[in-house]
This record gives structure tokens, sequence and C-alpha cells, in this order.
């Protein structure tokens, strides 16, 4: 451990979940090195608001779309093999002939047809055309009276989705990673949980990074939607060893086992959307206010540099204020847990509640200070 980090990351957290007037319970940050030791390790408060057990460093969370650079690298993986090509659309539709049948929706309410056909790359990249009902107005009124829902681990509706911008058209955030790992399960024959503990969790010596840890029965787990875009659960010093293995370029430097090639993690952090380099400040209206508060921009930067997207995650290209690398990768959970894996600096780290509604102002607050607090002390 860090003793500078570890204190002034404490002291921030503390100053929070102490607070009753933030309505946060607890909260635990861990970030790691390129060795990956923990920098630090801090849990905070407790474990729910009308709970007396204290938070700790072994409390699960549901990290909802953190989920997704799991699901990626699963589907990364299958590419390594020649199992998936990333390019070969003609691929993802007769493995998903449901998508043969996808229109796009009009913000009139409307339906289009479809220019082309949709990749694995345009999953991965999240400019397929899929969007999410909370993130979305016009997708959430399309779904009324009986609404979409993807909070209800259900695949049905996931597959019942209209598109909302055409494929390779825009970027917009949603279920593309959802149907990545379908794909991924109908090319291989394989549950997406199943690959993901056999080809990355064993590997990398974790135990705690499951999909299926909700299902008590057989029945259960037959019946349960292994979503690619949020369905893990997962302690966050666990989550980390996954960044740290992605600053080694695919190698655990705790195991000494690879998950990816180097040139794969390259690949990764290519930018998918150069000729969008505004593509995140669209902003994201708070469709549904239970789920999420709106915000004009994702990740604001001063001199507004362009942005950039990888295979699953948000690029700032630009060196951050807290410290953080050129290239760095980062991306969220809905429940308000933030990840951040900067190659150039070899460090990483997570930040984990579980409240709602998303981009919590106290919590963003708290990501940038202990991150900055990470760096000052490295």
């Amino acid at each position: 451990m860090n003793s500078k980090a570890q204190k002034a990351v404490q002291q921030s957290l503390d100053s929070v979940t102490k607070d009753p007037s933030t309505g946060i319970a607890g909260i635990v940050l861990v970030a790691v090195d390129k060795n990956g030791d923990q920098i630090c390790a801090c849990p905070s408060g407790k474990r729910g608001l009308n709970r007396d057990e204290p938070m700790t460093m072994d409390t699960v969370f549901w990290i909802a779309s953190c989920t997704k650079l799991i699901c990626t690298i699963a589907c990364m993986q299958a590419v390594e093999q020649g199992q998936l090509r990333l390019d070969d659309a003609q691929q993802v539709h007769y493995l998903c002939p449901e998508l043969n049948q996808k229109n796009v929706l009009r913000d009139d309410g409307t339906l289009e047809d479809r220019k082309r056909d949709i990749t694995l790359r345009m999953l991965l990249s999240h400019t397929s055309g899929f969007g999410y009902e909370f993130f979305n107005e016009k997708l959430r009124e399309y779904g009324r009276p009986v609404g979409y829902d993807v909070f209800h681990a259900d695949i049905r509706d996931v597959l019942r989705m209209p598109l909302v911008k055409q494929p390779g058209e825009g970027w917009e955030y949603g279920t593309g990673i959802d149907w990545a790992g379908i794909v991924l399960e109908r090319a291989t024959g394989v549950r997406l949980n199943d690959w993901i503990q056999n080809n990355i969790m064993e590997p990398l010596g974790l135990k705690a990074v499951n999909i299926a840890i909700l299902a008590e029965t057989r029945e259960d787990r037959e019946r349960l939607f292994h979503s690619g875009g949020a369905g893990c659960f997962a302690k966050p010093a666990e989550y980390v060893q996954i960044l740290a293995a992605l600053l080694n370029d695919g190698k655990s430097p705790i195991t000494g086992e690879r998950i990816l090639q180097g040139d794969t993690v390259n690949m990764m952090w290519e930018n998918q959307v150069s000729d969008m380099p505004d593509f995140a400040r669209q902003g994201i209206p708070d469709a549904k206010r239970e789920h999420t508060n709106p915000t004009p921009e994702l990740y604001p930067q001063e001199g507004n540099p362009p942005q950039g997207w990888g295979l699953s995650f948000m690029l700032t290209q630009e060196p951050g204020a807290t410290g953080r690398g050129r290239n760095t990768a980062w991306w969220a959970g809905i429940a308000n847990l933030f990840w951040w894996c900067d190659r150039e600096k070899g460090v990483a780290g997570m930040i984990a509640s579980q409240i709602m509604p998303f981009l919590d102002p106290n919590i963003l607050g708290q990501w940038v200070a202990c991150e900055s607090a990470v760096y000052a002390s490295v």
C-alpha cells in the first residue's frame, strides 16, 4: 500500500459516507499499479443505509455496465481464436437472424429500413445503432405501454428493441454488447459466463467476478440471461486485476497467465470513432429519472479536445486533470461505479457504490478527488 494514497482516499470517502445528507451508505475505491500491487484499497461506510455491517473489501457489487469490458475481452479472445470476426456482418446476421428484422426508429416514432448490416466491431463500439430506454427518450416512448426494461435481465427485452440510429452512422450507448455476448454464445456453443470463468477469471486467479451469482438452482442457471452488457457481480479488488492485465498488454502480473495478445489489447485501445470527435458531447438525457441524471457531456476536459472510443470504453485522448495519461480508458456502471485504466502511466482503479440514479454528484466528486490523490501519491 501507498500510505499517502491510502490516507488521502480514506479521508475523502469517509467525508461522504459519514454525512447522512448524501444518502450514500458505503463506497469502495481500489487502485493498482502495473505490478498488480494495490496502491490503495479503501472501504468506507456501511453496506446499506439501514444496515450496521461495515463496508469491506470483500463486499460484492453489481457492477452493471462495467461488465461490458469483460464481455469484450471474451469476444476478442474468440477473435484471436478465429471463431469470431470483427468486420463480418454476414457472420453476425447468420448467428443472430433476429437482426435481419431490425429497423431504425425515427424521431417521430415511425420505423425506417436499415441501410446496412451490423458487425461485431459495431456492437463493441456502440455504433450498431442500439440504445437504452433510460438514456433515449424516443426508445422509452416507443416501448409503451408495456415498456422496455433491461434491468429485468430478460433476453426478450434485448431482442425486441428496434435500432435508434442507422448502423455505422453514429454513436449511441445501448445493448450492443449484450448482442455481442449472444453472438459469442452462438458461435462457440458456450454460455457467456462459462467462457468468462474458464478463459478470463481462472487464468487471472479470480473467484468473485461472476454473472451467475444469484442463480441458486440448475433451472435458474439455465434460464438466466448472461448479459454481456450489465450482468456481472464482483469485488472491486478483483475487477482491478483484470485492468492490471490490460496494463501489461494482456498478461496478468500476478499469475503470469495471458488472457489477450498484446496486439489485441492495442486494437481495443484504437479509436473506433475518429470521424466523431465530439460524440460524447451529444449528452445523456434523463429519459428515466429514477435511473439517471442528465449530463451535457461525458468527461468534459479543458479545451474540448477530440474524444475517442475504443472497443467497449471511452478514451480520454489527452491527459486528464486528475493526472491520468494519454489514451486512458474508462467507463462506468449505472449504479455509480467508475473504472479507469491508464496504460501510459501504469495505473488503474475503480470506485464502486450501489446507488441510483446514475451520475450522483457525490460519487463523481469522490472519483475525481480520489483518482487525483492516487496520482499525487505515485
